[in-house]
């Protein structure tokens, strides 16, 4: 008799570039929408999300009348949390995180180090008891968003390990991911030997996944690591048509129990 397969929760993330294509061509938050459909990951962790713009409502007759989380989260994802980051006269963007499964609390922590480059880490915790009742805690979740200049990541890096040492318990199931901006792969000292975590594509002895730019990537900014969980299988959403939607490819994974 065949085994049934293990329960698993899938995870994605993408920075969706405001939803506009690459060089803000054209406005393609529908066809955005349309590929995170497809995709249907469990957990949706996305960084430069439009939460308010005034003069794009005002030029495109089709931009949408809520803020881009809750547009793109419509009918899929019950939940969903955003972290404002940059704000300004006619509007603000950041970091969000759309879930099948209920937030139970949610911060969005400041770590800008540049006024000109506003950052910020959205960290939720998710009861998903009901996809792995085993687990015992609540899953964190960590959404971030890096500055370009490795002197400031170094700091954010350094913000982002102390708040996760301070209120995630150490054995608590924990996913960080999003733009890292880390084509050095420095990040890893940090994750790997301060916080005990992995990232998904480096489990089968590769590297860090190319995700930029998203029509042939050469970079390695994006990332997904995890701990407490084991890793099914992972994906690289590149090319078109994920190329005429960001300049920057997903990442997906599935995600089961650890054994």
């Amino acid at each position: 008799m065949t085994s049934p397969a293990p329960a698993s929760i899938s995870i994605a993330t993408w920075n969706i570039h405001k939803g506009f294509s690459q060089f803000n061509r054209r406005m393609v938050v529908h066809e955005l929408r349309d590929r995170l459909r497809a995709l249907s990951p469990d957990i949706m962790f996305m960084q430069e999300v439009q939460g308010l713009h005034l003069g794009h409502a005002e030029q495109h007759a089709d931009w949408p009348l809520q803020p881009q989380y809750e547009f793109l989260a419509q009918d899929t994802w019950t939940h969903s949390a955003y972290g404002r980051n940059m704000v300004y006269d006619h509007g603000h963007h950041g970091n969000a995180i759309l879930s099948r499964f209920p937030i139970l609390h949610q911060h969005n922590q400041d770590v800008t180090q540049l006024r000109f480059e506003k950052r910020g880490l959205l960290h939720c915790a998710l009861d998903v008891s009901s996809r792995f009742p085993g687990l015992g805690a609540p899953l964190h979740c960590v959404c971030v968003h890096l500055s370009l200049f490795g002197r400031s990541r170094r700091r954010q890096m350094e913000a982002l390990s102390a708040r996760i040492e301070e209120v995630v318990p150490p054995h608590a199931p924990l996913l960080i991911a999003g733009d890292f901006n880390d084509w050095r792969n420095a990040a890893h000292d940090v994750l790997a030997t301060r916080l005990g975590l992995t990232e998904v594509f480096t489990t089968s002895g590769a590297r860090p996944s190319r995700s930029f730019p998203a029509a042939l990537p050469l970079f390695r900014l994006d990332r997904i690591y995890l701990r407490g969980l084991d890793v099914a299988g992972t994906a690289l959403h590149s090319g078109s048509p994920w190329s005429k939607i960001s300049d920057h490819a997903a990442l997906s994974a599935q995600l089961i129990a650890a054994s």
